[in-house]
């Protein structure tokens, strides 16, 4: 189960022990590039007009070396995404709430003034927050719409940090240029929900942790979890 679901105290209380398992933060960074790349560089569109015999070459692809690259948050993940940006060439800068001239600095990057700064100067902008209460609805119909008709808009960490009909509607009108999505409001989507059908949109279904080595650290120590429990004595305890 997910930490954000589980009350630790509550369960230390009733006598439950709760062990956890590690896990690494490199996936989500990888696949945050894999849906950026092919946003911008048109691939699932010409991956399938080469398979069904469509048009050659009918796409334009969007350049990342000298584009600016805006993350909102700069934590684990986020400062991560950043030393990929700058491998590219990119002009990174970052915005969170509590981000800071110095945090920004270690990272190499330049901390934008404001959100709203950050919104409308960035060709690719990508989302790294934790969701609660100051972030849920961070992008908004306004926000959405500071962002340039080129841009394009990425999120594999909440799906609650974006009001996802007024990205639709972004999507639907060609406010923005394109958006990568690997979060939404209900999980798994419903067959009939309009993210299925949304135009400038490449999604994957929450493959943000799903890789090798994540799967075989969760399914080794979950085992190592329940042994260690057996025998009395409990390891990586949550609490």
């Amino acid at each position: 189960m997910r930490n954000s679901v589980i009350d630790y105290a509550a369960a230390e209380r009733n006598g439950v022990t709760v062990c956890g398992t590690a896990s690494t933060s490199t996936p989500p960074v990888e696949l945050t590039w894999a849906l950026l790349l092919g946003l911008a560089r048109g691939i699932v569109t010409e991956n399938a007009a080469l398979r069904t015999g469509g048009p050659w070459q009918s796409t334009v692809g969007a350049d990342l070396h000298g584009r600016t690259l805006g993350l909102l948050g700069l934590g684990k993940i986020g400062s991560r995404v950043a030393q990929v940006g700058l491998a590219f060439g990119m002009d990174v800068q970052a915005w969170s709430q509590n981000l800071t001239d110095e945090r920004a600095a270690e990272v190499g990057v330049r901390r934008a003034s404001s959100k709203e700064e950050l919104l409308a100067t960035s060709d690719f902008v990508s989302l790294h927050l934790v969701l609660g209460d100051r972030t849920r609805g961070l992008l908004g119909p306004a926000e959405l719409a500071l962002l340039k008709p080129t841009a394009y808009l990425v999120n594999t960490s909440r799906a609650g940090l974006i009001d996802q009909d007024a990205l639709l509607d972004a999507l639907r009108e060609g406010r923005i240029a394109g958006a990568g999505l690997d979060v939404y409001d209900v999980e798994p989507l419903p067959a009939d929900h309009p993210v299925r059908t949304a135009p400038r949109l490449l999604a994957t279904p929450h493959l943000g942790y799903v890789s090798q080595n994540n799967y075989s650290t969760y399914y080794t120590h979950a085992v190592e979890d329940i042994q260690a429990y057996l025998a009395g004595t409990p390891v990586r305890l949550l609490g």
